[in-house]
């Protein structure tokens, strides 16, 4: 195969990738840093010609005008499984062109399967090699699943995208369309934790132990924790999103993947965004392999993970245990992503040293309420299932809900939250009964 013609022969550009687009369908695109920007900034295009469109993402990083604008109404739609600024912005401004897809992250492609084949997937991806092979590069969360199953498979080529290992190699010859499109990958910065936020960090440390496989996020919270490991050692990862803080702590030695039960010795994750050193850090690294998210965040694969520490962050938490992540009442902010996978994996470990970890500041709106509540708002969605809640840890300390009653629940999560809100929220226990 002469790799250089058969490329050239499938080259077209953004303006065509919109001209087939039909009605009635499902297009997926890839997600964060993966995101194809040249070709979704040219999907309303087809505006005129197309009703019924749906095209799912996740955090979708740019305000499109095939969802922002309001008279895309009845011709696209984004589903979103992970709500964006964008997004959030669009619905509260009603225009009718967002929707939100419940859903678990391991199981975002195929339960969107069992509904229909999607007409169209949109990914990026490294120029080819010699051997005619490209990257899908910075992620394979639902991308591979869906590539390998969309009647149209487009992929935007960017010469800066790292070359990455795992479930990340095509061929070219099973692509259909090649957009060349060549972009800084999007990055994102990793925010300097405050005060509180290491307070957090220092009381989820206590909880790793040496030779645990952790899973970390990106955010203020997550990168407190980071700071607060330094000391500790073997560390291995198990992750679904690989970010500059898990680079960090390799660098100072504090990871090293040795002591994994499951993939050792290689740093496991499902997409990444970060950094361009990030960026640069992976490039052709074979110690990070990037795999399907439907086996990363599988909660019976990570649950074979040795001394596995699931951290994910939270809006608030009620007497009971019920944690909600992504939603306030009916209003969607974000997504259920992949806390229930990996916290429900986590204390399910093979060895029984398994830990999950929900950390949250105690107050929010500048410290006006609590975020420990005696019930959630009428319509919030629950993100964990009380029944999965293992630790839950503010800037006050930490509590353990597994095997506790109600009453128990109650009386622990009252003392970690902020000291300005226990007698009201003791007071408030008792009055529902409880507590004595």
């Amino acid at each position: 195969m002469d790799i250089e013609s058969v490329y050239k022969s499938k080259l077209i550009n953004a303006e065509q990738v919109a001209d087939l687009i039909e009605s009635d369908t499902d297009i997926i695109v890839a997600q964060c840093a993966s995101e194809p920007q040249g070709c979704m900034g040219k999907f309303h295009l087809a505006k005129d010609r197309v009703h019924d469109v749906k095209v799912f993402s996740v955090l979708t990083l740019k305000p499109y005008d095939f969802y922002m604008k309001p008279e895309m109404k009845g011709h696209f739609e984004l589903c979103s499984w992970f709500h964006a600024p964008g997004s959030r912005q669009a619905l509260k401004e009603g225009t009718g062109t967002v929707t939100y897809v419940p859903n678990m992250l391991h199981r975002a492609a195929t339960d969107r399967l069992k509904v229909r084949r999607p007409h169209m997937f949109v990914g990026t991806c490294t120029p080819p090699d010699e051997k005619g092979y490209v990257s899908l590069s910075l992620g394979v969360t639902y991308e591979k699943d869906i590539f390998d199953v969309a009647e149209l498979k487009i992929l935007e080529v960017n010469k800066h995208l790292p070359r990455t290992f795992g479930d990340t190699h095509v061929h070219i010859s099973e692509v259909d369309y090649f957009v060349e499109h060549h972009q800084i990958p999007p990055t994102l910065p990793s925010p300097q934790p405050d005060e509180e936020a290491m307070k957090i960090g220092e009381h989820v440390a206590k909880l790793v132990e040496d030779g645990a496989t952790i899973q970390l996020g990106i955010g203020e919270i997550p990168n407190a924790v980071a700071l607060s490991l330094k000391g500790k050692k073997d560390l291995g990862v198990h992750t679904e999103m690989m970010v500059d803080s898990v680079m960090e702590l390799y660098e100072q030695g504090v990871i090293t993947n040795k002591k994994k039960a499951l993939h050792k010795g290689k740093f496991i994750c499902t997409f990444a965004m970060g950094s361009e050193k990030l960026y640069r850090w992976l490039d052709n690294n074979p110690s990070v392999e990037f795999l399907k998210g439907s086996y990363v965040n599988d909660p019976c694969v990570i649950r074979k993970n040795s001394k596995m520490v699931s951290l994910n962050t939270c809006i608030m938490i009620d007497f009971t245990g019920q944690v909600a992540s992504e939603s306030i009442g009916i209003e969607q902010y974000s997504g259920t992503g992949g806390q229930t996978d990996t916290a429900e994996g986590a204390v399910e470990g093979f060895d029984g040293l398994g830990k999950s970890i929900i950390a949250c500041r105690s107050t929010a709106k500048r410290g006006q309420i609590s975020t420990i509540v005696p019930v959630l708002p009428e319509g919030t969605g629950v993100t964990l299932h009380r029944s999965h809640t293992d630790y839950v840890v503010t800037e006050w300390g930490h509590a353990r809900l597994t095997g506790l009653t109600v009453r128990e629940r109650t009386k622990v999560l009252i003392s970690i939250a902020h000291p300005k809100f226990r007698d009201e929220l003791t007071a408030k226990a008792k009055q529902m009964g409880y507590l004595y």
